[in-house]
């Protein structure tokens, strides 16, 4: 899709897929091996993901996994204030996105950081009474940065008209970069999560990049009888099938794989490219 993201006068072309890095900052992350707890351990993460090729560096501080208890808005704030200073300290020309569903946490990490990408993962409200569920909404336009929405819906049908719904919404109120999600995992059952994949091509009627969250998630390991572990492979195919249907963004814990993954569906959607082997070799050995 030839989309660009403005990310703090920076753009981001979507013009081929690109793979968004996950940083856990969490001690409850349903695939432990994303769990970073010191600030050592979040360096070589943001080190690593970057290393190997991601476009954008995800940072989460509240897990979201089914059935977790979601932490304060303080300790959240204060697990993700550590990070992305460690983040803008290490890498400070990275694209950062911010995984909250808590509009003042939003608004900190952009005024304070300078964060480029709200992803909205559409969590729980915080628990004032005050609050609406279009807050967020409200805040990211007038922060004015890109703003990642997903659809908890559980039919294409359905995520369709939520996706309709909220981008008229935003585009009534002035915010210019929207990125949907479909919301593999959430609110889906495992036999939905796999019937949304499979319509996924449908959601290009919107116009609008579309991110992919499949990583390790249960509707992997749940049908292959493994754990987030054993997942990988699981989620590198369904990551080509993602890429396949028209996704733009996949949001991963495993970032070489999924870059090399990348490499592989744009070079069969585009053969005519000049062939990287130098040595212009084309026999190989049986």
């Amino acid at each position: 899709m030839d989309y660009t993201l403005n990310c703090n006068g920076r753009l981001l072309s979507l013009s081929e897929p690109r793979v968004m890095g996950i940083v856990n900052v969490t001690p409850d992350s349903f695939f432990a091996d994303s769990r970073q707890q010191t600030d050592d351990a979040v360096a070589r993460r943001v080190e690593q993901v970057l290393a190997e090729g991601a476009a954008i560096v995800d940072v989460g501080a509240c897990s979201t996994r089914p059935g977790g208890q979601p932490v304060s808005e303080d300790e959240e704030w204060k697990r993700l204030s550590t990070a992305l200073a460690i983040v803008r300290r290490i890498a400070p020309e990275s694209v950062v996105s911010i995984d909250t569903y808590r509009p003042q946490v939003a608004r900190r990490a952009v005024e304070e950081y300078g964060a480029d990408i709200i992803n909205d993962v559409g969590g729980p409200l915080t628990g004032d009474p005050t609050e609406r569920p279009d807050d967020m909404l409200r805040m990211v336009v007038r922060l004015g940065v890109p703003y990642i929405y997903m659809s908890r819906k559980a039919t294409v049908r359905d995520i369709l008209l939520d996706f309709a719904q909220t981008v008229d919404t935003l585009r009534t109120m002035g915010q210019k970069d929207i990125v949907l999600d479909p919301g593999f995992g959430f609110g889906k059952t495992l036999q939905q999560n796999y019937q949304v994949l499979a319509q996924m091509e449908r959601m290009a009627m919107v116009g609008l990049p579309l991110l992919v969250g499949l990583s390790r998630k249960s509707m992997i390991y749940r049908l292959l009888d493994t754990d987030p572990q054993g997942a990988l492979n699981g989620t590198t195919a369904l990551h080509a099938i993602a890429l396949l249907k028209g996704a733009s963004i996949l949001r991963v814990h495993d970032v070489r794989e999924a870059v090399e993954t990348v490499r592989l569906v744009q070079a069969m959607a585009n053969p005519a490219q000049p062939d990287p082997d130098r040595k212009g070799n084309n026999n190989e050995s049986k």
